[in-house]
C-alpha cells in the first residue's frame, strides 16, 4: 500500500475521531463528563503537530491536523460555556 494513502487514511480517521463527541455535546447541550485538561494536552498536541507539518512542508499534516485542532476548539469551547 502506498505510504501517501496511509497517511491520508490515518489523518482523516484521527481528524474525525472527535466528531461523534462534538455532536453529541451540541445535541445534549451537556459537557459534564468531558475533561478539560485532557482537551488542553490534545489540542498542544495537535497544534505541534500542524508546526511540523509546516516546518516539512506536509500538506496531509497540516490538513488533517489543523481540521482536528478545529473540531477539539469547538468542543473545548462548548465545555466551557456549559459550565458556565
Amino acid at each position: 500500500m502506498n505510504t501517501d494513502l496511509i497517511g491520508l487514511i490515518a489523518g482523516v480517521l484521527t481528524s474525525f475521531a472527535m466528531m461523534p463527541q462534538l455532536i453529541k455535546v451540541i445535541r445534549t447541550r451537556n459537557a459534564d463528563d468531558i475533561s478539560i485538561l485532557t482537551l488542553i494536552v490534545l489540542l498542544s498536541g495537535l497544534s505541534l503537530w500542524v508546526w511540523y507539518g509546516i516546518m516539512k512542508e506536509d500538506w496531509q499534516i497540516i490538513l488533517s491536523n489543523a481540521f482536528a485542532v478545529l473540531v477539539n476548539l469547538s468542543l473545548l469551547a462548548f465545555c466551557i460555556i456549559s459550565r458556565k
